[in-house]
């Protein structure tokens, strides 16, 4: 039996418990093969084929089937040798559904990324694009715990989408900002599609572009589709789309975009999120001090809000705190979640408003994990002449070993 199959079948018990998933009906259809049940195992591949005839993955381990009756298997898809892209497809597809049951992450990791989810998030997503996999975290008091996962496809380029076209998938962090149901959508996208917040302002910032990036179905002649198969979307079978919804909150819900999840124990999630956390802290408590060459010490040199770059902000905190007599700063409804690897790095592509120091930050491939950090919050701002109640987010980068804030966006 070839080494594909025989992964497989002692993966089955291992296979985490999420409900009679594809994935573990292959398994139990295998494992009676491993035990000389040849009827059980054909009965187990036939429901899966009834329940998903458009499942070409579980014909095709069904032909096998039925060929090792007559000869020994060479590998998946028993062709005489004949080679196509649909098995290479199929072969690849296989090796992803395998890797999900024999590379079983450790209960005792979790994504790097999720360093503190206020309470209003209910769950994340976290994609990870070597594996195919999209995971969902539970957000039980600030600790991300995994509920289920699912098979996914990716762009047929892989990761890291840079710019209309490319195929890409992108890497970074992004909001379920809404859903299109399947009666305005064509058969493509099968049972409908979460739309995706790309690009961000920090996409923006570096020059990359796009759109239509969506968590979509797959068409109904086809149950799953290839791992790299999409233009740039994640793509789930429509079942599994279905099963997604229950944890998707629109407007609200992070996915995080990663070309290979990094895992972490979570004394290590702990110790980066204090990290972070107290160098926010300090920004807050600097600013309260009206001491404006402190507050700007936690700027990198190339910050920018708006139209604004570091010298236009300064000139004008400068002026603000001119006319403070006293500042109150309070953080409500606080998130910290660090950016996945080369998803920071900048183009070398100059973008129309760049100042001098921007461009070098853009060529340094600047910045990378674990030195870049998404960071959200209401801000409630008080002084002895304004109040004031903000939704910010902010992307917070390490320069020479000190966090620093180098974009900001007001909502």
């Amino acid at each position: 039996m070839p080494r594909l199959f025989l992964t497989l079948l002692l993966a089955a018990p291992t296979l985490h418990a999420a409900g009679l998933d594809a994935d573990r009906q292959l398994a139990n259809s295998l494992l009676a093969v491993t035990q000389s049940r040849m009827p059980e195992a054909l009965t187990a591949v036939d429901r899966l084929t009834q329940q998903h005839p458009n499942f070409r993955l579980a014909h095709l381990v069904k032909g096998d089937l039925l060929l090792a009756r007559a000869q020994p298997l060479q590998t998946l898809g028993n062709t005489g040798g004949a080679r196509s892209a649909d098995l290479d497809q199929l072969r690849d597809e296989a090796r992803q559904r395998v890797r999900a049951l024999t590379d079983s992450l450790p209960n005792d990791k979790v994504p790097a990324y999720l360093l503190n989810l206020d309470d209003s998030y209910r769950h994340a997503l976290v994609v990870d694009a070597s594996r195919s996999r999209l995971y969902v975290y539970a957000n039980r008091a600030g600790l991300p715990i995994r509920v289920a996962d699912f098979y996914v496809t990716i762009g047929k380029a892989g990761a890291g989408k840079q710019k209309e076209g490319d195929n890409r998938t992108p890497v970074g962090i992004y909001t379920i900002s809404g859903f299109k149901p399947s009666r305005e959508l064509g058969d493509f996208y099968g049972g409908g599609a979460f739309t995706l917040s790309y690009p961000n302002e920090w996409d923006t910032r570096q020059g990359r572009n796009g759109h239509g990036i969506w968590i979509h179905g797959s068409p109904s002649n086809t149950y799953s589709r290839a791992p790299r198969a999409s233009e740039g979307c994640v793509v789930l079978a429509n079942d599994d789309l279905t099963r997604l919804g229950h944890y998707v909150q629109t407007g609200k819900t992070p996915v995080i975009i990663a070309e290979q999840v990094e895992w972490v124990a979570y004394d290590a999630l702990d110790a980066r999120r204090g990290d972070l956390a107290a160098a926010i802290d300090q920004w807050r408590k600097d600013w309260e001090s009206r001491d404006t060459a402190r507050l700007l010490s936690h700027y990198s040199a190339s910050f920018r809000t708006g139209s604004q770059n570091l010298q236009a902000f300064a000139a004008s905190k400068q002026k603000v705190n001119a006319a403070k007599s006293w500042i109150k700063v309070g953080l409500d409804n606080v998130s910290l979640m660090l950016y996945p690897q080369g998803a920071g790095r900048g183009s070398k592509d100059a973008v129309p408003g760049d100042t001098p120091s921007d461009k070098a930050s853009r060529t340094t491939h600047y910045p990378e994990r674990p030195d870049f950090a998404l960071v959200s919050f209401e801000q409630d701002y008080q002084s002895n002449n304004l109040s004031d109640r903000t939704p910010k987010r902010q992307f917070w980068s390490r320069e020479n070993g000190r966090w620093k804030i180098i974009h900001e966006t007001s909502l």
